[in-house]
């Protein structure tokens, strides 16, 4: 929790501006026994009207600076508690989008969403409460007990037993709620795991007729979230009625032992109205305190949790001095590359070394598994090799920043990811500057014009979120349009024909060659039609190069692309 003060320091101002007014209002809160005590000793006992229209009339007016006070605190509290939730919430985001895919998901989206949401609501909650209550409540205490003992000492001994008494009730109850509150938190974060993966996943759970297992699943996670929720608040629920029977017995013992004293003579009836009211404002002051340490508890849970994902620190950075290229534009080489997974036992890639030029495509085609696409994961250096060098424009990766790296490539994944608004904002992603007619124009090459130009508003149309209202080879194509608009030094297309008519892919492939002739392009395919045009091709098999060469060569020398050849074949012959 302490860690995160530092969100507080540009509100530095408005926190000692709060202190401030709380001590004012609260002072001139503490003042209006006394006040009431005098009129009631000295206005009423000796009938003295003057001064008791007096005395009340600046009870008023202290009552209405108090609330003037009181409404300025709530809202400099609230916006300094909002603005924290604001920066805090933007730090974890944005140190988020930072991490390597390992570092994300290490933690996972679920889990992240409710820390970014969930946790920093609690922190901020709670940190809104401590500035209204934290403040106030130990003056008031403070005040309320030096005011007391100064009216009546003798009575002032209630105080010796009640105190104690309710600080051991609370510090007890809260000891028991305290270790829950972490796990109330961890069910949160199963409960969101289980809602995203049952929303996101709904075709396949209706396809395979697992709705009722999914929802027993959901069961599962949601009663577990209310068990320890209802366990929670069982627990707390025993802290008011606690604290109402002390506040009422402290009365009772103050209203029967100052009658006594009033009637020996010792003490005036104003006295004795004035130390119930200081009484009860120390008993409220202790309450305020006990609902703030109750909560506390759970916010550092929160504050935890935040704080993991903030230090947790990017197993990919940048170098401190980006080293300039070396080579040609577009240049790619993997040099004795070994890469592993996290947890892995065995290496996804061993020992893979090639060369990528500009100007010529590379393809590269395997076996589900063999390790397509974690070499063009390391290319984009979403991961860093175990061993080995990757260079692009004869410079390693890893003495390039991120940043300047992934501006020199295009890149097109397996899953079209497309995102809530339109056409033309989807394409402009990696170029926001773009005209329409560069938009048009790379749609005419991604073969997407043609479904674009059926819509009514044409690029200014709406896609749904991740583009659910269009097929999987439209999301294709504008995914490829999205990589072209860049017109980068590399472009690397991850299986993105796929799902695609075999006349389409061959239009766009030569439209493709038409347009990117100095770039580098890389294709990862499963189609002996779409790479077997490639000026060469990688063939991997269990994590290893098992050849290269053009498609001509491979077919005359290579086993297992003649293996690959041969079943494409074959599945086309059984279609016929």
């Amino acid at each position: 929790m302490l860690a995160m003060l530092k969100y507080i320091k540009p509100y530095s101002r408005s926190v000692v501006l709060i202190v401030i007014l709380t001590l004012i209002s609260t002072l001139l809160e503490l003042l209006l026994p006394t006040l009431m005590a005098n009129v009631v000793d000295i206005g009423i006992v000796n009938a003295d009207i003057p001064y008791i229209v007096n005395t009340g009339g600046i009870m008023v007016g202290i009552s209405l600076l108090a609330v003037v006070f009181t409404i300025a605190v709530i809202y400099l509290s609230a916006k300094v508690s909002l603005g924290f939730g604001k920066m805090v919430r933007r730090d974890l985001f944005v140190h988020v989008e930072n991490f390597s895919l390992e570092s994300f998901n290490k933690i996972g989206p679920a889990s992240l969403i409710t820390r970014t949401t969930n946790d920093i609501k609690q922190i901020q909650d709670v940190l809104n409460m401590t500035l209204r209550v934290m403040t106030r409540a130990p003056l008031m205490l403070v005040g309320g007990i030096i005011l007391a003992v100064t009216r009546e000492a003798t009575l002032s001994l209630i105080f010796f037993v009640t105190l104690p008494l309710l600080v051991l009730g609370i510090f007890l109850i809260a000891r028991n709620a305290i270790p829950l509150f972490t796990t109330l938190q961890q069910r949160t974060d199963r409960l969101n795991l289980v809602i995203r993966e049952s929303l996101t996943g709904v075709r396949v759970i209706r396809a395979f007729n697992r709705v009722e297992a999914e929802k027993k699943r959901f069961d599962d996670a949601n009663e577990a979230f209310r068990d320890t929720g209802i366990k929670v608040n069982k627990i707390l629920s025993a802290l008011f009625p606690f604290m109402m029977i002390i506040m009422n017995f402290t009365n009772v013992a103050i209203i029967w032992f100052g009658a006594l004293r009033i009637d020996q003579g010792a003490m005036q009836v104003g006295n004795m109205m004035a130390f119930l009211q200081y009484a009860m404002m120390i008993l409220i002051s202790l309450i305020m305190l006990s609902l703030t340490f109750v909560m506390i508890p759970r916010a550092q849970a929160s504050a935890k949790r935040v704080n993991e994902v903030l230090q947790l620190q990017a197993m990919i950075t940048d170098p401190d001095v980006e080293v300039k290229d070396r080579g040609k534009k577009g240049l790619v080489e993997f040099r004795d590359v070994t890469f592993r997974y996290s947890g892995a036992e065995k290496p996804a890639v061993k020992n893979i070394s090639f060369l990528c030029k500009p100007g010529e495509t590379t393809a590269i085609v395997g076996g589900t598994g063999a390790g397509k696409s974690t070499l063009i994961q390391l290319i984009l250096r979403f991961y860093d090799p175990e061993s080995g060098v990757v260079l692009v424009n004869g410079v390693d990766t890893k003495q390039l920043t991120q940043k300047s790296l992934r501006q020199k490539i295009g890149y097109v994944p397996q899953k079209a990811d497309l995102f809530n608004g339109t056409i033309a904002e989807n394409i402009r992603f990696g170029k926001p500057e773009a005209t329409d007619e560069e938009v048009l124009e790379v749609l005419q090459i991604a073969q997407a014009i043609d479904f674009v130009n059926e819509k009514e508003e044409g690029i200014n149309s709406l896609l749904q979120q991740s583009g659910t209202n269009l097929s999987g080879g439209q999301k294709q194509r504008l995914s490829i349009a999205r990589a072209l608009l860049r017109k980068p030094e590399i472009y690397i297309f991850d299986d993105s024909f796929s799902a695609l008519d075999y006349q389409t892919d061959a239009k766009l492939r030569k439209a493709l060659k038409e347009y990117i002739q100095d770039g580098t392009m890389i294709y990862v395919g499963q189609r002996i039609s779409t790479v077997q045009d490639a000026d060469q091709i990688i063939v991997l098999d269990q994590g290893k190069i098992a050849g290269i060469g053009t498609h001509e060569e491979l077919v005359r020398e290579n086993t297992v692309y003649q293996e690959i050849v041969e079943s494409q074949l074959f599945e086309e012959g059984g279609r016929r």
